[in-house]
């Protein structure tokens, strides 16, 4: 996946007003089938696959045994009855050893299929349209999936993304996804990059393993207490049952001038803190980023400052999201 086409701030600015798309086949793949497929993944995920429908999608984080996180990571139910895992690529050999490990005290096979799937991410407000024009089907709501040919090629869409905007994720065997591009690319969908992937996503509050999740964050302190359903006993809920983090991840700008990045220290009235994702937003033309903060400085509106290179830079603690999608009129 190139860090550009044409340059992040266009790529962004497409995906937000139109439509673009990018190459994530980087993303692995694991599938857990057999007759206690599901009982093994709501031993290792955070979320409660019980709740997963047939069709549908969920996100959680895989813990080790401390409450650190070893991935985030979305889950879809196949229609076979298989469940399928997308890992993030650094992690996905490690998430697959883990899962694997796992397996033995269970009626579950688990296997590595990153080779036999290409994945393109089409967002933004056009997206859905443009796929449509495309497809043989209707394509599945958000957190949704349905298996239905896309430029005449059998694939797994999945109404999920990573950029705050609306539109699909598409699975299918690698000989096909040159077909798919090209078919979207006639469409007026626009390659979109690494960076502004990145931008997308900072700018929506989203998690980045490696930035924001790592084993030394446990999942609550990352504000991810949501997808953690304590009593299903998944790896690591024992040591998140009595977790009182110092420190809380959350979102701010800038006030003036100057662009944050992952280590620079933070300075506020309750404490020490330090960031973890940042960069200059194309949508809100100014510095931006996550930070672990002290929770007495968590409240939107909070002033901070942020050490950029030796220079004190002013910052507000912000609300989620960034920078809110556009509902259509």
């Amino acid at each position: 996946m190139p860090v550009q086409y044409q340059g992040v701030r266009a790529e962004h600015e497409c995906v937000r007003t139109k439509a673009g798309m990018f190459d994530v086949s980087h993303m692995g793949e694991v599938r857990t089938s057999g007759p206690q497929a599901e009982e093994l993944l709501q031993h290792l995920l955070s979320n409660d696959l019980a709740k997963l429908t047939d069709d549908g999608a969920q996100y959680s984080v895989l813990c080790n045994e401390e409450g650190g996180v070893l991935d985030d990571l979305f889950t879809y139910r196949l229609p076979d009855g298989a469940f399928l895992t997308v890992t993030n690529a650094s992690n996905h050999q490690r998430d697959y050893e883990w899962m694997a490990g796992h397996a033995g005290d269970f009626e579950a096979e688990v296997q590595d299929v990153a080779p036999k799937y290409a994945m393109l991410a089409v967002q933004g407000p056009l997206a859905r349209g443009a796929v449509e024009d495309v497809t043989d089907g209707a394509l599945p709501e958000r957190m949704r999936t349905a298996t239905i040919p896309v430029a005449g090629q059998e694939t797994l869409v999945c109404g999920t993304g990573y950029t705050g905007e609306d539109g699909v994720e598409l699975l299918m065997a690698p000989a096909h996804a040159p077909a798919v591009w090209d078919a979207l690319l006639a469409q007026g969908v626009k390659p979109a990059g690494l960076g502004a992937r990145d931008t997308l996503r900072l700018e929506a509050c989203f998690h980045l393993y490696g930035n924001d999740l790592s084993l030394q964050r446990n999942p609550i302190e990352a504000g991810l207490g949501w997808i953690c359903k304590l009593d299903t006993q998944f790896i690591g809920s024992d040591a998140l049952r009595d977790a009182e983090p110092e420190q809380t991840l959350v979102p701010f700008v800038f006030t003036g001038p100057g662009i944050p990045r992952q280590g620079n220290p933070v300075s506020t009235p309750q404490g020490a803190g330090e960031v973890t994702s940042g960069t200059l937003s194309p949508c809100l033309n100014t510095g931006a980023g996550l930070a672990y903060l002290p929770k007495g400085a968590a409240e939107p509106g909070t002033e901070i400052e942020v050490d950029v290179r030796g220079k004190p830079r002013a910052a507000v603690v912000a609300q989620r999201p960034l920078y809110p999608p556009k509902k259509e009129s």
